[in-house]
């Protein structure tokens, strides 16, 4: 055998190790594989900071048309635990458990790290390979059964190092192929031995074949690639927890196959038991087993479970199937609070890394997600009509969902915590505000009352928006107006939130979401009002500069400041209007001469700190400033008309009309509205609904 060593064809036992040697193809667990699919580059890490604290963020978790928005908690908990398993850490013998409140995307996170996995190792360079036992008719026990693919699709590593009956034999013959000491240790760090049927039939083939293993290599076993199959669950498959009666271990293990038995004469030969029958083998040559909800097992489940977490075998009938797998759970929190009172239960939760998983609680985030509950193609009505997107409905519902997911605090309320949490400005209440009152929620022993655990799930907001679009208002108008989806949430508020406490709470927050909506609005009108899109951005830029400009130095008689630019680096002449600073921070109820310095300095500061960062910073964020200068442009701009909206309420002079169809217009043309939307619009903002 020693002089055919070299060139060996690809799917001979000896060219795969030697592929292996030379690097052309890879023998790694599980663990490994992930941590360089995540990992591999430096390109894909990210440093960034979340809620105040300083994180790292994952860049394979967020491509495609709908990757994993937000979890940076917990994505940084699953990076931590694959890279402490593949370095052998105490990982490598537990399972990954995400726990939360329905439909905040564990079972999505789960899907998108199976599929990016299924493609990772379809590419050439990254193929898990298996083996096959071929000719077995010569062998005359096994009836027709001619092939017997390894039933957990053992890697032929695995295989060539349990070739002989010593370890030293086996060490010799992939020496022989051409590795170095170095590389062979490197090799046993993954060492297991063979599964019972592999090592039945692997004995019977040497003792047919005298021991001659040249001749046993190359007439009777062939190294063959793994498929990747979503839906026949090899590589990547899941098991959804089914009710008492038709959940069965069987599912999992698998079960004596009367096929087999029919064909295999030793009543004693492992291989009479069909493993591929269960959930687990298919995975079990460096898969992924997705757990759906595994609390909610039967008991006998979970002790399975418990058993293929701590040995990581699949036993039956006292014989063993050594697995490389990486089990992810999922469960909610009643489930697993249900779980945790049966105390007798404890052993498997101590088998877990249990992350809890929040809801997405950054409002700027959420907006991507409910575009991906919108859809990504063009809406209908029933009569088959083209539908339009109000621009605001976005905005109005993240708002809302976001809130509802903003606990009751002393220190910040709704506006603020969302406001800091999307690390936007809010205030003088700075981010380390909000690090503290997380901090102090998270401590609570009870999982739904800290930061981020309860709130309106991606769920009830699928809900809303489908509540919306069966609106007879919705499909009559052919736009899904966002005024709208505050009643639609309202109904899903009533129908779906069973916890009284929790139903008056996301109530309220609705109300708050109504006049975060109103300013919206308000802005909408003034750049509608101003034929200018980006009025209102403008004017709020135009009052910062006003005030750092008012304190400088080289500050004139003529009240002229020049200012450089941050975005094009050139210099900008800006008249100082002492009279328009003075009217904006009366309306934000700015009284003396102490609290408007201290105003101006707050501004002054946030201004340092953003533009460095982000010299497209726009103060659009400070709600209360927008609403103070859109109100009192409103004021001075249409002052002989009396008020903006007098002039649209009131249409019975033709200025008036003029100015209503140049809104219109504007709002059509320029604003991205269409013609329902923008009178329901206009309507909504000459009422004084959800004034606060």
């Amino acid at each position: 055998m020693d002089n055919d060593v070299n060139n060996q064809s690809n799917n001979s036992l000896q060219g795969h190790v030697q592929d292996v040697i030379s690097g052309k193809r890879r023998f790694e667990n599980i663990y490994q594989s992930l941590t360089r699919l995540i990992l591999g580059s430096p390109d894909n890490l990210k440093k960034v900071n979340i809620n105040g604290k300083s994180t790292f963020d994952f860049l394979v978790f967020r491509n495609g048309k709908r990757h994993i928005v937000g979890m940076h908690d917990e994505l940084n908990s699953f990076v931590s635990y694959i890279k402490d398993a593949a370095e052998n850490g105490s990982s490598k013998e537990m399972s990954f458990v995400l726990i939360g409140e329905p439909g905040n995307g564990k079972t999505f996170f789960v899907d998108y790290l199976s599929s990016m996995y299924r493609n990772f190792i379809s590419q050439p360079d990254n193929n898990r390979f298996t083996f096959q036992f071929k000719n077995l008719i010569d062998l005359g026990t096994y009836g027709q059964l001619n092939r017997a693919e390894s039933q957990t699709f053992e890697d032929p590593m695995i295989l060539a190092m349990n070739l002989f009956d010593t370890k030293n034999e086996n060490i010799e013959f992939i020496k022989k192929l051409g590795a170095t000491d170095k590389q062979i240790d490197k090799f046993y760090e993954n060492y297991r031995p063979l599964g019972a049927c592999s090592d039945y039939i692997l004995q019977e083939l040497k003792e047919h074949t005298d021991y001659d293993f040249e001749k046993l290599l190359s007439n009777h076993i062939e190294v063959v690639k793994i498929p990747i199959s979503e839906s026949r669950g090899t590589l990547t498959g899941k098991y959804a927890a089914k009710d008492k009666i038709t959940s069965s271990a069987v599912d999992l293990l698998g079960e004596e196959s009367i096929s087999r038995l029919l064909h295999i004469t030793d009543t004693n030969n492992p291989y009479r038991f069909d493993l591929r029958r269960g959930a687990l083998a298919r995975v079990a040559g460096g898969g992924i087993h997705f757990a759906d909800e595994i609390f909610k097992n039967k008991k006998d489940l979970v002790q399975v479970y418990l058993g293929v977490i701590q040995n990581r075998t699949i036993e039956m009938e006292g014989f063993k199937w050594p697995l490389d797998t990486l089990i992810v759970a999922t469960s909610n929190n009643a489930e697993f609070s249900r779980f945790l009172a049966e105390k007798e239960e404890a052993p498997i939760v101590d088998r877990c890394r249990i992350t809890y998983m929040s809801h997405n609680t950054n409002y700027i985030f959420q907006q991507k997600l409910t575009d991906y509950a919108l859809g990504n193609k063009n809406k209908t009505n029933f009569l088959n009509e083209k539908m339009h997107v109000d621009p605001n409905l976005n905005y109005a519902i993240s708002t809302a969902v976001t809130l509802s997911r903003m606990p009751k605090s002393n220190k910040l309320n709704p506006v603020e915590m969302m406001k800091l949490a999307a690390g936007e400005t809010a205030g003088e209440k700075s981010i380390k505000t909000l690090s503290e009152v997380i901090n102090e929620l998270n401590k609570d022993p009870d999982i739904t009352n800290r930061f981020g655990q309860k709130g309106l799930g991606h769920r009830n907001l699928g809900r809303a928006l489908q509540v919306l679009l069966e609106r007879s208002e919705t499909q009559e108008g052919k736009c899904m107006y966002a005024g709208d989806v505050f009643i639609a949430l309202e109904s899903v508020i009533l129908d779906y939130v069973t916890v009284p406490e929790d139903r008056t709470k996301f109530l309220n927050d609705l109300k708050i979401a109504r006049g975060l909506h109103r300013k919206n609005i308000m802005t909408t009108i003034f750049n509608a009002y101003m034929d200018e899109p980006h009025a209102i951005e403008k004017d709020v830029i135009n009052y910062v500069n006003m005030v750092i400009g008012i304190d400088a130095k080289n500050l004139g008689p003529d009240k002229i400041w020049t200012y450089q630019d941050p975005q094009t680096g050139k210099l900008i002449p800006l008249k100082i209007d002492e009279a328009f600073i003075d009217s904006v921070e009366s309306r934000l109820g700015l009284g003396n001469k102490e609290q408007k310095q201290s105003f101006r300095t707050t501004i002054s500061k946030i201004y340092g700190q953003k533009i460095v960062k982000d010299p497209n910073y726009n103060f659009m964020d400070n709600n209360d400033l927008v609403k103070a200068v859109t109100e009192v442009r409103l004021k001075s701009d249409i002052a002989g008309a009396g008020s903006l909206v007098g002039a649209l309420s009131n249409r019975t002079n033709e200025e008036n009309q003029k100015l209503y169809n140049r809104v219109l217009n504007t709002m059509s043309n320029k604003l991205g509205y269409c013609k329902t939307c923008a009178l329901k619009t206009i309507e909504y903002f000459c009422t004084h609904d959800d004034e606060n």
